[in-house]
């Protein structure tokens, strides 16, 4: 099965870690996003340099809140780069995206530089709109180009299963281990109240249907 997923992996192909660095706290949620990128290399076959990502990430300095891209190649080398964070806007506008996902793609399950169909749509967001949210070849709620979904239920939230054809969000992941989220399969019906988007950059954005 790994061997297989290797075998298909495109030439170049990249994990991805997205953190939030901020200056007196450092790398957000970081154990959980080593984590993740562990369980990438698993997936992949790839065997990460020992101590080379968390030797970058040590690495960082700066005055002011940072976005950090951790990625590791099929080599098993590590690469950051990092770039100011700018402010985000306190409520994000969404559509549907016209194309789907295919919720059996393993590809899903992976945050890698293989998301041509996520570029692509962020590249062509219509005016006003902030993020996209993806259906699958079922019509239920996947994911957006570059968040988790979630809505508000009585005290808590509810996130569609990974089985729906979404990442498994390290944000996403805090949340369900807290008992703060729980997963339910979702439909854009559901969408009309209590929206909100997330990840470990941002966090949860309040949203709302453009």
């Amino acid at each position: 099965m790994q061997g297989g997923l290797r075998e298909r992996a495109p030439a170049g192909l990249r994990l991805i870690e997205t953190l939030r660095w901020e200056p007196a706290t450092g790398a957000a949620r970081r154990a959980r996003h080593l984590a993740r990128l562990d369980a990438g290399c698993a997936a992949l076959g790839i065997s990460r340099l020992p101590g080379e990502a968390e030797a970058l990430l040590d690495a960082v300095t700066g005055p002011t809140a940072l976005r950090l891209r951790l990625t590791v190649g099929l080599d098993g080398r590590a690469e950051l780069t990092q770039a100011p964070l700018p402010a985000a806007k306190p409520l994000w506008r969404v559509a549907i995206a016209p194309a789907r996902v295919n919720s059996a793609s393993p590809w899903l399950r992976l945050k890698t530089t293989e998301r041509a169909l996520y570029d692509t749509a962020r590249a062509a967001l219509p005016e006003g709109v902030d993020e996209l949210i993806f259906l699958n070849e079922r019509g239920e709620i996947a994911e957006g180009t570059i968040t988790n979904l979630f809505v508000a239920c009585g005290d808590g939230l509810l996130t569609p299963p990974l089985a729906a054809g979404c990442l498994p969000g390290v944000l996403r992941a805090e949340l369900l281990a807290e008992g703060r989220a729980r997963e339910a399969t979702l439909h854009p019906e559901d969408l009309r109240e209590g929206l909100f988007l997330g990840n470990a950059l941002r966090g949860l954005i309040p949203a709302t249907l453009a």
